[in-house]
């Protein structure tokens, strides 16, 4: 088995290796370094050259100055680390293996019951993080995105909808045990939320809205995911819009959900896309948030009619917020990867 990437040991290095990644292949200069983190060009230069010696980065050729001679341009070393992504959907496993910039190397998938129970779900996990591990060099560990709601600092799921055998069970202690590896457990809507606002030019504060096997959010104010203290924050399924309305496994009766998904059920598209609206500008007047992203399998099966419908909504309501559409089917399972990158760095 791979054995476990270094990660920097200070939040100087976090915060440069961070700047490597957001400059990509065009790289950055020790005196930008310098200029963007505030620190003495002294420890910048001691700093790359740690992260030079254990090989998270390299240098990448030179650029002209304003005067004296040319900068020496550091980059990244995406190949140094990698990181599992596992979203552990409620019929479906995607297990994905991403370099240190997050980029996809290696991708499996089949089809799961979780109802199948921790035993048989967490050893289908097991063999196909296996099998993934084989196709990159030192490993910083696993990143797990379940339906939730969970505890995401004690890794444990709670009564998960429709699923209520998962909670309480250990499932990051089990995995972690299993693996060999660090394991992160969080809800696949903030893990999704997580890899889309580390993205470059991501909105300050946006809802990533998930419809597939369920309906959820995934929050991020000020640059950063809002998980609650309870990972409770995004259970925007569980929203009740319609009094005495239809039962929903959660325990309540006319949720969002349980509406969205009859919809998709019957075909009504552009129906579910008004009930998602309806959601969204709840989302939007609460918080404020710039944006809406929309994500999940109902969604791409039809992504102009979910986008135009929250549209229609939203401007029906005076509401100015964008809408757009994550068009990656694996937007979970890559912020799940990132659930073990981002401490990397800093985030």
């Amino acid at each position: 088995m791979p054995r476990p990437a270094s990660a920097p040991r200070s939040r100087n290095a976090a915060l440069v290796l961070d700047l490597l990644r957001t400059a990509g292949e065009r790289g950055i200069s020790r005196l930008e370094l310098a200029e963007r983190t505030g620190l003495t060009p002294q420890a910048v230069s001691k700093i790359t050259a740690r992260l030079r010696a254990e090989g998270l980065a390299t240098e990448a050729g030179h650029r002209a100055s304003t005067g004296g001679k040319p900068r020496t341009v550091l980059r990244l070393v995406p190949s140094a680390a990698h990181a599992v992504g596992v979203h552990l959907d409620r019929d479906e496993l995607t297990v994905l293996l991403t370099d240190l910039a997050g980029t996809p190397v290696a991708l499996r998938r089949r089809p799961l019951d979780l109802g199948a129970g921790a035993g048989p779900v967490l050893d289908a996990v097991t063999e196909e993080v296996r099998a993934v591990l084989g196709e990159g060099g030192g490993v910083l560990g696993a990143g797990v995105a379940m339906p939730g709601p969970l505890d995401h600092r004690a890794g444990v799921p709670g009564r998960v909808t429709g699923f209520p055998e998962w909670a309480g069970h250990p499932v990051r202690e089990e995995l972690a045990r299993r693996l060999g590896l660090p394991v992160v457990l969080d809800k696949d809507t903030n893990a999704a939320a997580l890899g889309l606002a580390l993205r470059p030019g991501a909105p300050g504060s946006f809802a990533y809205v998930h419809l597939g096997t369920g309906l959820g959010a995934g929050l991020v104010l000020g640059g950063a995911p809002l998980r609650g203290d309870r990972t409770g924050a995004g259970e925007l399924g569980h929203q009740t819009v319609q009094l005495d309305g239809p039962p929903c496994g959660c325990g309540g009766r006319g949720c969002l959900e349980v509406l969205c998904l009859a919809a998709v059920a019957r075909g009504e598209r552009a129906g579910a896309a008004r009930i998602l609206g309806a959601g969204a500008a709840n989302l939007v007047r609460l918080l404020d948030i710039d944006q809406v992203l929309l994500g999940g399998r109902a969604v791409l099966a039809a992504p102009e009619v979910f986008a135009d419908g929250v549209r229609e909504v939203l401007a029906g309501l005076g509401l100015t917020a964008p809408v757009g559409v994550v068009a990656e089917r694996d937007a979970v399972a890559e912020g799940a990867a990132w659930l073990v990158l981002a401490p990397v760095f800093g985030k």
